[in-house]
């Protein structure tokens, strides 16, 4: 099993503003740009939060999203609104341990998902896009406990304005 963060922040480490919106990222490039389906085409099961899972409903085909892997979203309620994604109530370090050890994971949105598993250890791989913005203020990708983790850079990348930093679990 491996699991990858793969996403996108602001120059200063934001995934989003404080209210939680995107535009900032909307606003600045799309995936096209990026080597995003070469990514998603190595997956096999997709993590995020509910508040993640918001967003993608807004989209216009979000029944549409991640049609090739099995897609789970940490959430209090029992049911969801769109077909192929399955509610998950209980800690993400528990839930990650207990999924198929030859799966790639990739854990998508915020640090709610990503802090727990940084916290045990359980990331093998950032992929960690930067967008050329500055919001001063919002939802900061890291967030977990204090204690040093070391990644080893394995890859830089230029996509029109992003920059693409792949790291690996050193």
């Amino acid at each position: 099993m491996s699991v990858y963060f793969y996403g996108c922040i602001t120059m200063d480490g934001y995934l989003a503003d404080k209210n939680h919106n995107l535009d900032w990222l909307y606003q600045t490039g799309t995936t096209e740009e990026t080597d995003y389906e070469n990514f998603y085409n190595n997956m096999d099961i997709t993590i995020m939060g509910k508040r993640t899972f918001r967003e993608l409903e807004k989209s216009e085909a979000s029944e549409e999203i991640y049609p090739t892997t099995k897609n789970y979203v940490f959430t209090h309620s029992g049911t969801l609104p769109l077909k192929g994604f399955i509610p998950v109530n209980c800690g993400a370090a528990e839930f990650v341990r207990q999924l198929d050890r030859d799966k790639n994971i990739w854990i998508i949105g915020g640090n709610t998902i990503l802090a727990p598993l940084l916290d045990e250890d359980l990331v093998d791989c950032m992929i960690l896009q930067i967008a050329p913005v500055l919001l001063g203020d919002g939802i900061p990708l890291f967030s977990q406990k204090e204690g040093r983790k070391r990644f080893a850079l394995k890859e830089v990348k230029k996509y029109g304005s992003f920059a693409e930093l792949v790291y690996v679990r050193a």
